[in-house]
């Protein structure tokens, strides 16, 4: 009798060894592949800004992130009202962002795009499509206005590519992109939260000297 306790307990003990053993494991694994490193665009796909990567990235990750930003920036429907972004981990691309309506074709353009890139094993197509809507349009329209008129502003829409992107959603207001000082950062909000017919007004430029 004596023996089949102990043996019962031996074998209880063996079974929670071996679970909790499974189940640290299962942790590792799952926090190794949440650490590995993710290349992204870091803001809107702007030719000139975000063509850096950490130091520390895989270099075949590097490899693919340049020609995903590549054939992105050749996609023919893309203004300064959509926003593009990636991201790059291992062989998986994962897009985002939104379109305005007007050019919804270039969320599935963009997916096709990535998806022909040797070495591109799956695509998560993330892009959101903003919906028709007169106000929000009129907004765009009239936070360009002010903008390319305030101070030294113009700057940022001298280019092809403007390198400030207007996003307007229900009314709200987003700026996305890269200027030069804070100052001009600044300006910029100052300037969208001054427009009568927005809700909100985020700021989301990047400084870049």
């Amino acid at each position: 009798m004596k023996r089949l306790v102990l043996l019962s307990l031996l074998l209880a003990f063996t079974a929670g060894a071996v679970a909790q053993t499974n189940q640290t494991v299962g942790s590792t694994l799952q926090s190794n592949t949440a650490s590995e490193p993710v290349i992204s665009s870091n803001g809107p796909l702007v030719p000139g800004f975000g063509k850096n990567f950490p130091a520390n990235s895989d270099p075949n990750e590097v490899k693919l992130a340049q020609q995903v930003r590549h054939q992105l920036l050749l996609l023919p429907y893309y203004s300064l009202f959509d926003d593009l972004e990636y991201s790059v981990q291992g062989r998986t691309v994962t897009l985002s962002g939104s379109v305005t309506n007007i050019h919804s074709q270039t969320k599935k353009d963009a997916q096709r795009a990535v998806e022909h890139i040797e070495g591109v094993e799956s695509v998560v197509n993330n892009i959101q499509v903003l919906p028709p809507a007169p106000f929000d349009e009129q907004l765009r329209r009239q936070v360009y206005a002010q903008l390319i008129r305030s101070g030294g502003l113009s700057q940022y829409f001298w280019q092809a590519a403007p390198s400030i992107h207007i996003i307007v959603l229900h009314q709200n207001i987003t700026l996305k992109g890269y200027v030069d000082s804070k100052g001009d950062k600044y300006l910029a909000a100052i300037t969208a939260k001054e427009i009568p017919d927005a809700f909100k007004v985020e700021d989301d430029l990047q400084v870049v000297k």
